[in-house]
């Protein structure tokens, strides 16, 4: 797991080339503490910077950027490429040889055998970007579920990209300018979906994604999307299935040079992690949780007991109000763009790094994969009590305008803002799962840019085909928005900050490729049933504890030790702010532009 940066450009004053790549690579320190490197093409077209976390291979065979013997290709790359072994096996055949024992010479090799196509034949996290010296090329790519970032600017010519937005900003290039669509969207969804960022004219390559620059020429296509397929498989088929399928996940997670952890929080995921880790570790494994005074937020109890049943070293990690707070001012420093989470992260990678690893599991992927959220039973609900209105409208529209904009509650505000619109899956997610409704987001805007016209409501559409259910569209929208825009980027950077690569076995693609055949009644059946069944080994006392989520008591903490943060906010009077998250969204956003900008 690294850090990595590039610029790639045609102009003819190349002379700042050296001074903007390291600035871009020092503001990417902390992603790769172990070494560094920079190299730059003799034309001066291309310059990669890498900073890197020894995980395999941690001699120095491993230093990026890296090249192939002729000097021909060089890369930069950041994650982890499970099936890097079987890869190198295959071009062994082939006669080539290799020079270390990384996934990284391996990724090289193949682009060299089969250009873009080789991000096909890779199974697991990855940003990375190739130059070719010959034909003066740069080929970049991101792995399928959006595990690890990419972010890019172009301007005539150039094009720079980085791990994190923060290392494209330290260049120096792109204007700070707040992005009206990106904001929007974080206002509305407590996070910024990609391919926006906050910043106007920087962007994400999406997941699944490569682009390709050719003398300031830009080309970008998808390689892969998500797609959900209903075979005839019985119930006994589905749990065999997927059973096989987690194993052979975590036994491709857990390959690295140095020892593997995992967080543990003492729930059905991340205990069913720590269950198949033992079918596959029989040695020490180190497991870590938080765990507060506040007796109603606090599982450390549960996580312990999880770790005592299946022998596990546990660490837990008991955060106070006060403790808190005073984590509070390096978490902010730590955002790279804001979200309503990543504190939790932030804080249990502290301690998994400080007690010397280098690699974790996370359970993070299992309720959208097995349908554990509410919003798989509510939204459909939603959908079908939408279409029974239709013929009331434009009635309906009416009322739903009206509770939007003086509803008493944010429910009563977000089902307005879905009354006003033509009922589908889509429509009900992004009300189910909003922070401001269309209208109230357009009210703050108001304050960002007084002079701008605001946005209309978005069309809502989802990036594949016709799926079999409106079930699977949740799923679909619950892996491509909420798990990939907020929770796998706040994952990313949170870990990422304290030198600490994060791994999620329940996000592979080879993992969901095999399960999305198994009809939505059997995967997605409520509680996550078809999950516990495959995993027998979860304790009844782990299935049978009614359904919640892993939250901080933030709305105690924000109304005592940490309110000088979140006192002064920026909002109309008529926007109600009880929510925590809804505070915390804009204090959070406020914060990050001051320092930004500044």
């Amino acid at each position: 797991m690294c850090g990595i940066a590039g610029i790639l450009t045609t102009e003819s004053d190349q002379n700042h080339l050296e001074r903007l790549i390291q600035r871009m690579q020092g503001a990417l320190q902390h992603r790769g503490p172990d070494d560094q490197g920079v190299y730059i093409a003799p034309n001066r077209q291309a310059s990669l910077a890498h900073t890197r976390l020894s995980i395999l291979d941690l001699t120095p065979a491993g230093h990026q950027p890296m090249s192939t013997p002729d000097g021909r290709y060089w890369i930069t790359f950041n994650g982890e490429i499970y099936n890097f072994q079987q890869l190198r096996s295959q071009l062994e055949a082939k006669g080539e040889d290799f020079c270390s024992r990384t996934d990284t010479e391996v990724i090289l090799k193949l682009y060299q055998y089969m250009g873009a196509d080789c991000v096909k034949q890779l199974r697991g996290m990855f940003a990375f970007a190739i130059w070719d010296d010959l034909e003066k090329t740069c080929f970049l790519a991101r792995d399928p579920l959006g595990i690890k970032p990419l972010y890019y600017w172009q301007s005539g010519s150039t094009l720079i990209f980085a791990s994190e937005l923060r290392a494209v900003l330290a260049s120096g290039l792109p204007e700070i300018c707040l992005s009206r669509e990106g904001l929007y969207g974080y206002l509305t969804s407590g996070s910024v979906p990609e391919p926006q960022t906050l910043i106007e004219e920087v962007r994400i390559l999406e997941a699944g994604h490569w682009l390709f620059w050719r003398a300031g020429n830009v080309h970008q296509s998808r390689y892969w999307q998500i797609a959900f397929a209903t075979e005839s498989i019985t119930a006994p088929e589905a749990i065999t299935m997927v059973r096989k399928a987690l194993i052979d996940s975590l036994q491709h997670h857990f390959i690295s040079d140095v020892p593997v952890g995992v967080f543990l929080s003492g729930g059905i995921d991340s205990t069913a992690v720590v269950a198949l880790s033992r079918q596959i570790q029989s040695g020490a494994l180190n497991t870590y949780s938080i765990a507060f005074e506040e007796k109603e937020w606090n599982e450390g109890d549960l996580a312990q007991k999880v770790a005592d049943k299946f022998g596990t070293n546990h660490t837990e990690y008991k955060i106070t109000a006060s403790m808190g707070r005073s984590l509070l001012p390096q978490f902010l420093d730590a955002i790279d763009q804001p979200s309503i989470d990543g504190f939790n992260t932030f804080c249990v990678s502290q301690i998994a790094r400080k007690s010397g690893m280098k690699v974790v599991l996370s359970g993070l992927g299992g309720d959208e994969l097995f349908g554990g959220y509410k919003s798989f039973q509510n939204v459909p609900r939603m959908v079908r009590l939408g279409q029974q209105l239709q013929p009331l409208q434009p009635v309906i529209a009416g009322i739903g305008m009206g509770l939007e904009r003086w509803g008493t509650s944010t429910r009563l505000r977000r089902l307005g803002d879905f009354l006003q619109q033509v009922p589908s899956p889509v429509v009900a997610y992004r009300s189910f799962r909003g922070i401001f409704s269309h209208w109230e987001a357009c009210q703050l805007l108001k304050s960002y840019f007084p002079d701008r016209e605001l946005p209309a409501r978005q069309s809502h559409k989802l990036d594949s085909d016709d799926l079999p259910s409106w079930e699977d569209e949740v799923s679909h929208l619950e892996i491509s928005h909420y798990m990939r825009n907020q929770l796998l980027r706040d994952s990313d950077v949170m870990s990422m900050v304290w030198g600490l690569e994060l791994r999620v076995p329940l996000v592979d693609r080879t993992l969901l490729e095999t399960i999305a055949c198994i009809p939505s009644q059997l995967r997605l059946a409520p509680s996550k049933q078809l999950l516990i069944q495959a995993v027998p080994e979860l304790p009844e006392w782990i299935v049978n504890r009614p359904k919640r989520g892993f939250f901080f008591p933030y709305e105690q903490w924000m109304q005592a030790e940490w309110q000088d943060y979140f006192r002064q906010i920026n909002c109309p009077r008529h926007i109600p702010l009880k929510l925590w998250y809804r505070r915390w969204c804009l204090a959070i956003l406020q914060h990050w532009w001051r320092s930004i900008s500044r």
